[in-house]
């Protein structure tokens, strides 16, 4: 009686990394919003180049997620 535990291993694996690519982008979005309407940021940008910036950012997070489901999907 040999018992694989091989599946149950591999969807514990998937599911972190899907939870943890969700808190990933979260904290990239939030982190692209707070780049683009924090007036108090540390760093001086132009209120054009904060934007692009915070939308760069934003589209990079989106970017990451949509390959994680992408390969979650294989």
């Amino acid at each position: 009686m040999s018992i694989n535990f091989d599946d149950k291993q591999k969807s514990l694996k998937r599911r972190f990394l899907l939870i943890l690519g969700i808190i990933t982008f979260t904290c990239f979005v939030a982190l692209g919003v707070m780049v683009m309407f924090w007036q108090g940021l540390p760093v001086q940008l132009s209120d054009t180049q904060r934007k692009i910036f915070g939308a760069m950012i934003i589209l990079y997070s989106v970017l990451r997620f949509s390959r994680l489901l992408k390969k979650d999907n294989e």
